[in-house]
Formats: C-alpha cells, structure tokens, sequence
C-alpha cells in the first residue's frame, strides 16, 4: 500500500513523499500520461494563465540541484543515472498542483510515478529550498536500509522522514517534472494557509521500492545500464546530448503564477413571504458584522480603538512605502500606525494581511530601531501578533477549542467546513450570542455567518457567560434556550468578507 511521509516543519516549510511498495500493474506510465499529452503546445499556450506552470529558470534550478546532490552521494554509487527533464512529467504535476490538494495524486498514476510535495508561505523562497530539504533528510537515513527514518503512515506520519531523499537519489529515476503554484485558502493538515506556493514534483520511473536500496554502492558509474555505452559525467550514468525528451512547449520567465482567487460567494438577499409560513426556507438570516475591521496604511490604534474589540485587522498592500509613524519595538504607543508597526515586527508584508493587536496597559518608555525597512521612534501600548488560521470540524465547541479566559485572549480565524447543517448532534445555545459549548460551525450558520453550501471563514470572540441564552429557528437550525447556565461561557461569531 502507499505511504505518506511525515509533516516536516521548518518555519513555515512543510512537505511529504510518495514511498511505494512493489506493486504488479499492467498500466504503463506511457498511457496513463496521455491524458497530458493529447493537448498541443498551441493548446497550452493558450489557457487562461497563458503560461506554464514552472519557469525556465526554476526548471534549471531544480534539475541541476537534483543531478549535483545525486553525484555527491555517500556511499558513492555504481548506477546513479543521470536525470533529465520531462515535459509530461510537468504538465501532470501541474494538474495536481491546481488542485491544490496537501495529498499524492492524482491515485490513478501513484503506482506509476514518485512524488514530492512541498509548500511554504510567508516569506519567498526559491524552489531549490525543498529540493535541499528534501536531500538534508539524509541525516536520518543509513545506507542501504532506513533505521531511524521509519514513519507511520497512511496517516498524519510520526518520527524522522527520508522518503523525500531516497526518492531523490533513487538511481533508476531518471525523469522529471515539476510545477509551482499559488494556492489560496491551502488546508495543509487541518491549518488553512491564505497563500500557499505549492511545489509538486513528479518522477519516473517511480523510486522508494519496500525494501530495496535507492542505489548500489561502488565506484561510480562502473555498474551503469548498458544503454549508457560507458558514459559518464560527474559521478553519473550519462547519454551524450541526452538532456530532454523533447523541446520545451514555450519558453516563459516566470517563477510562478498566481491564479485568480475564487470569488467568495454572496448571500442572496431574502424576501418574506406570508404565504410561505411553513416554508423550511423562513426564517433565513444573513449576517455581515465583522470583527476585523479594515484600515488603510496610516491608521493610528488611537484613532481607531475607541469602544469595539480593537484586536483584529486588515491591512492594505503597499504600506511599506507609506507606513504612518511607528513609536516603538516589539512594544508600540498608541499613537502608532497600526499597519506600520505589523511590518516593522515583521508580522506582515508589503502584500498586506491579518494581524492581531493586544493592548497592554501604559508604558513609560518607548525604544526606536530601524526593522523590515522601517524606522520606529522612541501612556498605554500594544503589541501585534501573526494571525493563524485554523479548520475545525462541525462538533468543534469554543469550551474545547478557545474557552474564554481574563486577560482576553484571542481566537484564531476560523474555517468550517461544508454541509454543517444537519449534524443533529452538535448542539446550537442561544441567538447572537451562543454558550461555549455550541458548536461554532452550525452556530455560524445559524447567524447567518456562513452558509452551509459553502462554509468558510469567521471570526469568533468569546465572551464572559450570559445569564440566559435565547433559542430560535434560523437557517435551518433550532438552537436551544437555556436559562441561568450554571457554568460555562459564551461566545459571537463574525463575518469574514
């Protein structure tokens, strides 16, 4: 059965392999890679993104790191093939990556072909990052046979990963093809990543046989196949003139290209109708209060934390070169641009974003520095913090997931998934504000928050308990009354726009 490798987490990098078992398939690679191959370059040239999945630069990088770590390899190798680039390889690994699926895929051609997957997001890395990663799994690999190295799979894996790395030096693969794209709102183990660069490379013939060694060990190229006639370049098995399979379909300077995001769905304006009483469609509300509020480059906390939650906000791109004045580091006064002090601690980007901001109470003195191509100078204060984004499932309860507590803390940003409506067993307490052991989702629902077709983002802010919750029916769903609650608390959900 397949195998996928452990989550390997460093800083904001994440990725997994293919690690296969022998396996008797009558399916060749050659047809199941038609379905990538019957469109011609007029075809591709032509797609809505007009360009391909990977530029020529990055496809250089990445074949020639891959040829340079496999040559270096210790114990040296006999038969470590020399790899070229492949078109089809590319254009299947470019499907996959617009599905922006944290999994292997697409099942059909697993058997058929290797795969590494990586992402990241925040701060721009070049591909060559994870190909790098991917062979610094070394450190947990002993020649011939992993010891250390030995994760649980087919599930979330545990312990040290070297799938990536076996695959990678795995001497008979000797075909590429990688693609790089942008996806929003990426769920990577149950985390939602606004804006994941998505890497997915695909190899053949397929590597990480159950038990078999990646290579043989020896003096190199002195067991090559005879298909090489003797040659021999940097350690590995090599075809003079050999390179590619076939031209490039198109030559274009792009390292990656960032799709349009889909547009979020809008609520559709609801008419009462008296004839219709019993209509499971009354009762429908639809709610767009937000608890993040939306503020421009220059926008001082003071000015704009009169009287509301003041802890979640919206910032612009483009603040870096108008970011306000920032009094402060690590620690801002109020009179601080709220945006500008998330760039200048780094919390933010040019490209904008989420943040939290938690005030603290007055400080007497504040340090100026030069941070992130800003310079802060140097009464009450605050500080600003990175936004997560977390998925939840239907049943999961503000008690369990994010209870209140003094001093307030935060929640993350939210992402329920679809279809909540009708799992019956997740109970929904109160209307506008809900006791904490509601389920967010269906109580999200209820609020008009996020619809059930689609779910999505929210924001939750818990709250002190509530002497008694009110039931109602909305959207489908009853929630339940509750008078003088004798333990627990409670919570609001806001929209996300």
């Amino acid at each position: 059965m397949l195998c996928k490798a452990t989550l390997v987490h460093l800083l904001l990098y994440l990725t997994h392999s293919v690690l296969a078992m022998v396996i008797t398939n009558s399916t060749r690679l050659e047809s199941i890679l038609d379905k990538y191959r019957d469109k011609d370059d007029v075809w591709w040239r032509a797609r809505s993104r007009g360009k391909r999945a990977i530029s020529e630069g990055d496809m250089h990088l990445i074949l020639d790191l891959h040829n340079k770590l496999r040559g270096q390899v210790h114990p040296p190798a006999s038969n470590m093939e020399y790899m070229v680039w492949d078109y089809e390889l590319e254009r299947s690994a470019e499907h996959w990556a617009h599905t922006c699926r944290w999994e292997h895929g697409p099942s059909h051609m697993l058997t058929q072909i290797g795969q590494n997957l990586g992402a990241h997001w925040g701060r721009d890395r070049p591909p060559t990052y994870h190909v790098q990663a991917w062979y610094d799994e070394v450190r947990y690999y002993s020649y011939p046979y992993s010891q250390e190295c030995n994760p649980h799979c087919p599930f979330r894996c545990s312990g040290p990963v070297c799938t990536h790395y076996t695959q990678l030096v795995w001497a008979t693969s000797n075909r590429i093809g990688c693609a790089i794209n942008v996806c929003y709102n990426m769920n990577v183990w149950g985390m939602i990543w606004a804006k994941a660069v998505y890497l997915v490379c695909n190899y053949s013939p397929p590597g990480n046989w159950w038990g078999h060694a990646p290579y043989k060990y020896g003096t190199p190229c002195s067991a090559c196949p005879a298909s090489y006639a003797g040659g021999c370049r940097d350690n590995l098995c090599y075809k003079d003139g050999g390179v590619d399979r076939r031209p490039p379909p198109e030559i274009e300077e792009t390292n990656y290209i960032e799709p349009e995001p889909e547009p979020v769905p809008q609520p559709r304006a609801q008419s009462p109708d008296p004839s219709q009483t019993d209509s499971p469609d009354r009762n429908q509300v639809v709610s767009t209060e937000q608890m993040c509020q939306q503020v421009d480059c220059k926008t001082k906390l003071r000015d704009q934390c009169k009287g509301t939650t003041c802890n979640r906000y919206e910032c612009p791109p483009g603040c870096l070169d108008r970011p306000g004045k920032v009094v402060g580091t690590r620690y801002y006064d109020m009179q601080s641009s709220v945006c500008g002090a998330a760039l200048h601690s780094g919390v933010i980007d040019n490209d904008g974003g989420w943040l939290d901001v938690t005030r603290l109470g007055r400080k007497q003195q504040f340090t100026n520095s030069y941070k992130n191509g800003i310079q802060s100078i140097g009464n009450t204060h605050f500080a600003v913090f990175y936004l997560p984004v977390k998925a939840v499932t239907c049943d999961t309860t503000v008690a369990l997931f994010c209870p209140f507590k003094k001093p307030i803390r935060h929640c993350p940003r939210l992402y329920c998934p679809r279809n909540c409506l009708h799992n019956s067993g997740s109970r929904v307490i109160g209307t506008n504000y809900y006791s904490d052991k509601s389920s967010i989702c269906r109580a999200a629902i209820h609020a008009g928050v996020i619809q059930n077709e689609s779910g999505g983002y929210l924001d939750v802010m818990p709250v002190d308990k509530r002497r008694q919750y009110s039931g109602s029916y909305q959207n489908g769903i009853t929630s339940e009354s509750l008078l003088n609650p004798t333990g627990g608390k409670a919570f609001r959900v806001f929209a996300v726009i």
